[in-house]
């Protein structure tokens, strides 16, 4: 699954990176937890930045007490509480890294989980809009596979990673293909369990011990 992510980047690399002519204003973090805001990239009429809630609500919902974070690749296109936002609502999630806990000995160690070379890179999502009595949610969910052979030691699950050649792909057709563990260079280290309480911040989390 991911739970925790971390997002460095700055409003210029962002829009350099994902080819945006200009981007809103947007929390940044180490430690972004669910039910945070969240930058994210959306086809409408063009690439768009927009900030949206961690935690997926459908169109349809009757009420917006469900918010899952993270929709399982291979249900996506059966569930109903997904596949509509497969088909239709398709994003990605900027990060720099995020983390994953491992279990020893009855004992949760965080990892830290990044690029090799610390570029930034994309989750990816879907949206819906959620239309209640008095108020609009605009939500996303991000969408998760079997680890790949380097990370499985860790976790057996990790974010659908889709790499820049493919980001036109995902957004405007989408693809089942796409769906698939990373095999590019990643790193995974040990770090420190203030990143377990979503208040704490700060560069010190992603430092390895």
């Amino acid at each position: 699954m991911c739970g925790r992510f971390a997002l460095q980047s700055d409003k210029t690399h962002i829009e350099a990176h994902y080819g945006l002519a200009d981007a809103p204003a947007f929390s940044a973090g180490y430690n972004i937890a669910p039910s945070s805001h969240i930058p994210i990239i959306r086809n409408h009429n063009g690439k768009e930045l927009v900030n949206y809630h961690w935690g997926l609500i459908p169109h349809w919902a009757k009420d917006s007490k469900l918010k899952p974070i993270n929709a399982r690749a291979e249900s996506i296109t059966e569930k109903p509480y997904f596949r509509e936002s497969f088909k239709n609502r398709r994003c990605l999630i900027p990060a720099d890294g995020y983390y994953e806990w491992q279990v020893v000995k009855g004992r949760k160690q965080p990892y830290f989980i990044r690029m090799t070379d610390t570029a930034l890179f994309s989750f990816a999502g879907i949206w819906s809009s959620w239309h209640g009595p008095s108020n609009t949610i605009d939500s996303c969910a991000i969408i998760t596979t079997q680890a790949n052979p380097y990370l499985a030691e860790i976790h057996h699950r990790m974010p659908v990673i889709i790499e820049p050649d493919n980001y036109d792909v995902w957004l405007h057709e989408g693809s089942e293909d796409l769906l698939k563990p990373y095999a590019g260079d990643m790193e995974a280290y040990p770090v420190s369990n203030q990143v377990n309480n979503p208040r704490n911040q700060g560069e010190s989390l992603i430092q390895p011990l």
